[in-house]
């Protein structure tokens, strides 16, 4: 694969975690002594599975990453980022209500990396068709990111 993407970003609910981190959970989280992340309520909270895998291989092929949501639970997200271990390997992080092109914007802005050089997973189809009228290739996440979504993701990117 010879034409990778300048940046890779992420959204966070339904994309890289299993649910919405405004309603479906409860913070602040916190690591037990097994090292598993939990909700104020103790309740365990998890990463969908291919989610460190994915960003291990984007890092390995080193290709910048960021982060950028519509949440209002700002503190939430952020604080799961890095009990995650997923802080490290972003270099922006976008989190705020709002249009996901304010997001893209200031991603934009922020890295100098141009829109058509962008590549976008997120579970809603109305940001994939805001973000993609930037000119940012956009892969639409069903359930949960993957190693073949992020693929198909390369591969689209590659042919635009």
């Amino acid at each position: 694969m010879c034409h990778l993407p300048g940046l890779v970003v992420f959204d966070l609910d339904y994309t890289l975690w299993p649910f919405w981190v405004d309603t479906h959970v409860d913070p602040p989280f916190h690591r037990d002594r097994a090292g598993s992340v939990l909700d104020a309520h103790g309740r365990p909270v998890r990463l969908y599975p291919e989610v460190p895998a994915v960003l291990e291989r984007l890092q390995g092929l080193g290709v910048p990453m960021a982060a950028a949501s519509r949440t209002g639970e700002i503190r939430g997200a952020t604080q799961l980022l890095e009990l995650f271990g997923v802080r490290r390997f972003l270099c922006r992080v976008e989190i705020y209500p709002g249009g996901k092109s304010t997001h893209f914007h200031r991603l934009q802005q922020d890295t100098g990396v141009p829109f058509a050089q962008m590549l976008f997973f997120d579970d809603e189809e109305r940001n994939i068709r805001d973000v993609s009228k930037l000119g940012v290739t956009c892969v639409l996440v069903p359930d949960g990111m993957t190693q073949a979504l992020l693929t198909q993701g390369l591969e689209a990117f590659a042919r635009s």
